[in-house]
């Protein structure tokens, strides 16, 4: 079997693919194209977020991979747990209307949001402390820094 770029899968109609027509992409391609390291990515492989095909011991990611992979990588950002993007992305039906899959997603989301906003409130107040003390210390500085520099002058 004959490992292609994706560039090349589109020119040649010989390119290897999988069942739906869909072009495979190696694991070394896969993390440069979403900024993982490989390790990342059996990772997901091992918790089950991933399936990837096998060629031997080749991992061969299809859409269906990207799009998962997507999906992890947003949930990451936004402060999901691998358990709770496991859980939704577990929840999709490709045939059914996928209402279990959204309200879950919609719950998860508006408890992400709030723990979110709370976390940025705590962040501003903290921030407010140290701007506080910093502007403190400069004017102690200040205060002892010009009685020196007139006494030496």
């Amino acid at each position: 079997m004959k490992l292609v770029s994706p560039g090349e899968a589109a020119a040649n109609t010989n390119d290897m693919s999988d069942k739906a027509g869909e072009d495979l992409v190696r694991i070394g391609e896969m993390a440069k194209k979403y900024g993982v390291t490989l390790r990342t990515l059996r990772f997901y492989e091992d918790k089950g977020l991933l399936n990837p095909q096998r060629d031997g011991s080749t991992r061969l990611y299809t859409r269906r991979d990207k799009a998962r992979l997507k999906l992890i990588l947003l949930g990451r950002k936004v402060g999901f747990s691998l358990r709770d993007v496991k859980q939704m992305m577990d929840l999709y039906d490709p045939t059914g209307s996928n209402t279990k899959q959204l309200r879950l997603a919609l719950d998860k989301s508006e408890k992400q949001l709030a723990r979110l906003q709370k976390q940025r409130a705590l962040i501003d107040d903290a921030i407010n402390e140290l701007s506080n003390s910093m502007a403190a210390v400069r004017q102690m500085l200040s205060e002892r820094s010009a009685p020196q520099a007139s006494v030496a002058g």
